[in-house]
């Protein structure tokens, strides 16, 4: 049998499932934290904080838009609100009301997006996010945050809960291999340096961090040398990372399950030009929407695979050269 080595990951659950979990804990802690829903959530997995706390639970129903008011209502009377649904609906439905009644009001609205980007699947582009985090970003004063796997997830929530402001947190659908050990921390703007490398620098957030260790793993077969960053936070970014990364590797390739019209991709490619240009590639969804199937079909056919980075990351070398 192989030797296990830095680029093999254990299995965990979706960052939904760890969402639920957290926000349950956190509930227990904070008598002022509650929940709010928009008739999804056993799949949103506030079904549990429902089922501790229903005096905290608030069921919106199919009504988004209402249910960010309300979480900012909540909000304004003392209460931390988590209010959850799918991203395609959280952002798209309510972006009216989070832009009036969270980001110009600077309320402390936690809003939770799950099922987000592609791979939610079988599901349909209807309600596919490859939008979200572009939305999110353009909500002055809001905090974005995108995490990996449970223990980041877990992290992130606390984190959000204990900072005063709006903040998006995006999960996902599917099981998502586990990338921290349990003792982790975790700042709200300060991304992590997963893998050490000096020839390109693999930046990512969510499903395509694993992805991007396990690129990392591929181009050592290589001979070259891949820094991996963990960049859950997207705002506010962490600038002297992303420096760093260009004035050391000299190339930078960056991942997300999102459209690379407006996603992560842009913004690093911002803060680079702002302190220290180098090359770019970019790993996303190219101007299209995605179909229907499975997670593991859509993420292949989009082009969000190990390979594909890895592709960008050698294509962003020759370049460089």
């Amino acid at each position: 049998m192989a030797a296990k080595t830095k680029y093999e990951l254990k299995a965990g659950v979706a960052t939904r499932e760890a969402f639920g979990r957290a926000l349950v804990e956190l509930g227990r802690r904070n008598p002022n934290v509650v929940a709010l829903d928009a008739d999804l959530s056993k799949s949103t997995m506030t079904t549990y904080f429902a089922k501790e706390f229903p005096d905290r639970f608030f069921e919106c129903g199919i009504a988004e838009a209402n249910m960010a008011a309300i979480g900012a209502g909540l909000a304004v009377a003392g209460k931390i609100p988590f209010a959850a649904s799918f991203s395609a609906f959280m952002l798209n439905k309510a972006f009216e009301q989070l832009r009036v009644t969270a980001a110009y009001s600077k309320s402390n609205l936690k809003v939770v997006g799950t099922h987000s980007g592609i791979s939610i699947g079988e599901d349909g582009p209807s309600q596919m996010s490859v939008e979200d985090i572009s939305l999110a970003c353009s909500l002055a004063g809001f905090t974005v945050l995108a995490p990996a796997d449970e223990v980041a997830t877990r992290a992130l929530v606390f984190a959000a809960a204990e900072m005063f402001g709006p903040v998006f947190i995006r999960t996902g659908r599917p099981k998502v291999p586990i990338i921290y050990g349990p003792d982790q921390k975790f700042e709200i703007g300060r991304a992590i340096e997963l893998v050490e490398g000096n020839d390109v620098t693999l930046i990512a957030y969510g499903l395509l961090v694993a992805e991007s260790i396990r690129a990392a793993g591929e181009l050592e077969a290589e001979g070259i040398s891949a820094r991996v960053i963990d960049m859950h936070t997207v705002r506010p970014l962490d600038r002297d990372a992303i420096a760093r990364a260009a004035r050391e590797t000299g190339a930078i390739v960056v991942a997300e399950e999102h459209l690379v019209d407006g996603g992560l991709g842009v913004r690093v490619a911002q803060a680079v030009a702002q302190t220290y240009p180098c090359v770019m590639e970019f790993v996303g969804i190219d101007n299209t929407y995605a179909e229907s199937g499975t997670p593991e079909q859509l993420i292949d056919k989009y082009g969000l695979l190990e390979r594909d980075v890895a592709a960008a990351a050698r294509k962003a070398l020759s370049r460089k050269k």
